[in-house]
C-alpha cells in the first residue's frame, strides 16, 4: 500500500473517531431541578450510565428557577425542568416555559389525574398531606376528616407552615375544588383561630414543634416525616408523630407530586423525554421509593417499610390540574382568612 493511500486511510478513521467522540460528548441533556442535589443526582447518574446521555443539572428554588427560564427565552439551555407540587408545574405551564410532549410510555404508566391532559407535565413521584398527631395527646378516634381541624375543639393545638408555601396553596385549592370557594375560606378562618403558634419553618419544623409540645398537630407531607424517621439525629422526634389518614370515607386525603415537563426552547428534547421516560421506569421508581420515602407512580413498584409502616390510605382522585386553576384563588382566601 502506497505511503500516501496508507495516510488517507489513518485520516479517514482519526475523523471518524472524532466525529463519534464528538457525537458522545453531545449527547446530553440540561435539567433545572428545584429538587435538592442528593435527591435527584444518584438517579441521574445511574441514567448517564445505563445510556451514555450526560445529565447537566443545575439546582435552585423552583420560582426563581421558573423565572430564569423564562428570561432566557430561546436562549436558555434548560431541556427539563423538575420540581415539587403541581402548583409550580402549573405556574411554569402559564408562563409558557414548558411544552407539551407526546409519549406513550410516560401516558401509559402515568396516571391520567397525575399529568397534564395537553402532555406539558408528569407526576414523577407521590406524596400525601395527611394530618400528624401526637400519641397520647390526641385521641384518633376524635380526629375524621381535614375540615374537622376547624372545629374549636382543636384551638391551640395545629402546628403548620405558612401560607405563601405552595403545599398549603394546593391544599387549600383541593378543598375548593371539593367544597366550594365559600366552605374553604370557612375552614381556613378556623384553622387560622386554632393555630399553636404563628406559622414558621418547613415540614420538618411543624413536626419537631409537635413533638416538642408546642402543638398536638401537624400538618405536613409523608415525605418529610419518613425522612426524619430515617435519620438518626430526628428520630426520637418523629417517633413521637402518628398518622392519621383523614376523609377516608369522602375523597381521601389530599396528595401531590414531583413532576416534570421539557422546557419550550428545549436544546435536547429527545434526550429530555429519554429522561422523562427513564423516571417511570421500575428501577427509578423504586430508588424514589426506597431512599426519598416518596410514593411510586407506578402501583407495580413497593414503597419503603417507613411508608409501609404509615399503612394504607385512600387518595383523593382529583385531577391536579385543577389545584393550578385554583392557585390564585387558594392564595386570595388564605390573605382574607389571615393566615400568614
Amino acid at each position: 500500500m502506497k505511503l500516501s493511500k496508507l495516510m488517507l486511510l489513518v485520516a479517514g478513521s482519526l475523523a471518524s473517531c472524532l466525529i463519534h467522540t464528538s457525537a458522545a460528548f453531545a449527547a446530553e441533556v440540561n435539567v433545572y431541578s428545584a429538587r435538592q442535589e442528593e435527591l435527584i443526582k444518584p438517579l441521574l447518574d445511574t441514567f448517564t450510565a445505563e445510556t451514555g446521555i450526560k445529565v447537566n443539572l443545575i439546582t435552585g428554588n423552583a420560582d426563581e428557577l421558573i423565572t430564569r427560564i423564562n428570561s432566557e427565552g430561546r436562549n436558555s439551555p434548560a431541556d427539563i425542568l423538575i420540581t415539587t407540587d403541581v402548583g409550580r408545574l402549573a405556574r411554569a405551564k402559564q408562563q409558557g416555559v414548558l411544552q407539551a410532549i407526546e409519549s406513550e410510555t410516560l401516558s401509559t404508566i402515568i396516571p391520567a389525574n397525575l399529568r397534564d391532559p395537553a402532555g406539558v407535565w408528569y407526576g414523577l413521584t407521590v406524596r400525601a398531606r395527611p394530618i400528624m398527631y401526637i400519641e397520647g395527646k390526641v385521641d384518633p378516634a376524635q380526629l375524621s376528616t381535614m375540615e374537622d381541624l376547624a372545629d374549636p375543639k382543636w384551638k391551640g393545638k395545629i402546628c403548620v407552615r405558612s401560607s405563601n408555601n405552595i403545599y398549603n396553596q394546593s391544599h387549600l385549592a383541593s378543598l375548593i375544588a371539593h367544597d366550594g370557594a365559600v366552605e374553604a375560606e370557612a375552614w381556613a378562618k378556623g384553622l387560622v383561630a386554632n393555630f399553636a403558634r404563628p406559622p414558621r419553618g418547613g415540614d420538618r419544623d411543624q413536626i419537631k414543634a409537635a413533638a416538642a409540645g408546642v402543638c398536638d398537630i401537624a400538618l405536613a407531607n409523608t415525605y418529610y416525616l419518613a425522612g426524619m424517621l430515617a435519620d438518626p439525629a430526628d428520630q426520637a422526634d418523629a417517633a413521637k408523630v402518628k398518622i392519621f389518614w383523614p376523609n377516608q370515607q369522602g375523597n381521601g386525603v389530599h396528595i401531590n407530586v414531583a413532576g416534570a415537563g421539557v422546557a419550550t426552547f428545549a436544546p435536547n428534547k429527545a434526550n429530555a423525554v429519554k429522561l422523562l421516560e427513564y423516571m417511570v421506569q421500575p428501577n427509578a421508581q423504586r430508588w424514589y421509593a426506597e431512599v426519598n420515602h416518596e410514593y411510586p407512580i407506578r402501583t407495580d413498584v413497593a414503597i419503603s417499610t417507613i411508608l409501609e409502616g404509615f399503612g394504607t390510605f385512600k387518595a383523593d382522585n382529583l385531577e391536579l390540574e385543577q389545584l393550578g386553576e385554583l392557585n390564585a384563588e387558594a392564595i386570595r382566601i388564605l390573605d382574607r382568612a389571615g393566615w400568614r
